[in-house]
């Protein structure tokens, strides 16, 4: 049989966009160890830290609940998106497609494509922090959402823009190879700048240590305003702040080309060198640098400031600069990588995945000229999250549940459709309504993401059995 053009340009690129990744294309769990050790042990975490901090979180809190979260982000990896990616072996937009239709999958491409720049743009905001530091040019967050952080730290944020997207649109190789090279490093700075951290403070016992970190606490809520960031807060946030990732399917677009299910372990080498080790270290520079030198972690507006460069300066010099740009770049990359695919859909047969990707890069580079993004990365991440996730539980009713309700499984590729109603009601309707509570009943967004999921699942099946019956073939 003839290759289609989608088939023959999707080869061309030997990026496979528009069809089964074939079995001498697949990796090894090499190379997903990886990239989740680099897209997990990265810019987020020099941002995420010290956040929790601020917050309020207790360190015994911070201990436990992130041991737990990761644990259910692992398993939730493993156990919900690994079996469907090499069952099907579809990049998350084409296999949606099949569901949705090309109309209305082309309305959930612009949402997650603009989401995932955002998210990419904040890592672009953290490297800038960095290089800025040595030329004396410390980003101040503004008060307002759009203020940006100074021309001289806008000029930087262009262009690291411009070199993370040139990465990007190289290619999942490129990705791949640029996380391997940098993770291992990485990891090891960051343990540094905890250990240092604690030289710092010289907390020379547990009690020590609680007796510093909780006067950081009090140090910035007396600046800041108080806030709370309990246990089970932390356990969902842990879990959830991928959900668009796992809970959300996106990472279908990743693990399609894994050609072993041990692949799907490979997200807990970022989730526990990462978003535990990296995390708990990153809040201790705060930590540290509030203990000797309050005055230095506060801006123009006499706010406390998680400055991820300034931080990492203070507890490593010139190795801690260059690992918070590398860390920025390893988060950036993929996530730009998954935003240009995303776009490239929209017009599949007019344009490239590497055209797709420098749009990405642009809009994720505009976005890290705005400060205030990466300052609200807590509530930034379970947002995005809360808006894609339904997605990924009506990816999983069409392929564990149609069979067995009695409805097409990929309706719109049997019926020829190009819209589907029923995917669209399912995902906006509880997605409108999370956004709702978050913006007007002030929720905090990680925890309407299991709501939203379950809800978009339930009523995709309701809907899905009426107008996609089996007897419509």
């Amino acid at each position: 049989m003839a290759k289609t053009q989608d088939a023959e340009e999707a080869v061309s690129s030997n990026e496979f966009e528009r069809e089964p990744v074939p079995e001498n294309a697949r990796k090894g769990p090499l190379a997903f160890w990886g990239m989740y050790a680099g897209e997990h042990a990265a810019g987020t975490e020099f941002t995420i830290g010290p956040l929790f901090l601020a917050a309020g979180a207790s360190l015994k809190d911070l201990m436990f609940g992130l041991f737990l979260g990761n644990v259910l982000a692992v398993l939730t990896w493993r156990y919900l998106v690994l079996p469907i990616a090499m069952k099907r072996r579809l990049t998350l937009y084409y296999q949606l497609e099949k569901v949705a239709g090309s109309s209305t999958v082309k309305i959930y491409n612009v949402v997650n494509g603009v989401l995932f720049c955002f998210l990419a743009g904040a890592m672009i905001t953290v490297s800038a922090s960095a290089v800025g530091v040595p030329f004396n040019v410390r980003f101040q967050v503004p008060a307002e959402l759009f203020g940006l952080g100074g021309v001289s730290f806008t000029v930087i944020v262009a262009v690291i823009g411009l070199v993370i997207a040139a990465v990007a649109a190289a290619g999942y190789d490129a990705v791949s190879r640029f996380a391997n090279i940098a993770a291992p490093w990485m990891i090891l700075v960051f343990a540094a700048c905890g250990l240092v951290s604690l030289g710092q403070m010289d907390a020379h016992s547990v009690d020590r240590l609680h007796a510093i970190w909780n006067e950081g606490v009090a140090f910035v809520q007396s600046n800041n305003g108080q806030q709370e960031f309990g246990f089970w807060k932390i356990v969902i946030f842990s879990w959830l702040c991928n959900a668009a990732m796992h809970l959300g399917m996106a990472d279908l677009s990743i693990f399609r080309f894994a050609n072993s299910k041990s692949s799907g372990w490979a997200p807990s080498v970022g989730m526990f060198l990462g978003h535990y080790m990296a995390w708990i270290c990153a809040a201790l520079m705060l930590a540290a640098l509030i203990s000797t030198n309050p005055a230095a972690t506060l801006n123009d507006l006499g706010k406390v400031q998680v400055d991820p460069g300034f931080l990492a300066w203070n507890a490593l010099g010139w190795t801690g600069i260059i690992c918070v740009v590398i860390a920025g770049w390893t988060t950036a990359n993929p996530t730009i990588y998954r935003a240009g695919l995303a776009f490239q859909s929209l017009l599949p047969k007019h344009s490239s995945r590497m055209a797709g990707v420098l749009i990405a890069g642009l809009v994720a580079t505009i976005a890290g000229a705005f400060p205030q993004l990466s300052a609200r990365l807590l509530d930034f991440v379970g947002t995005y999250g809360m808006i894609l996730g339904p997605v990924g539980a009506i990816l999983f009713v069409n392929h564990y549940l149609a069979k067995k309700a009695g409805f097409l499984e990929d309706g719109a590729a049997v019926t020829g459709s190009t819209f589907n109603f029923a995917v669209l009601i399912a995902w906006l309707l509880p997605a409108f309504s999370g956004l709702y509570l978050i913006f007007f009943k002030g929720v905090f967004a990680s925890y309407l993401v299991i709501p939203a999921w379950l809800a978009s699942g339930l009523l995709y099946l309701i809907l899905a059995r009426f107008m996609f019956p089996k007897s419509s073939r």
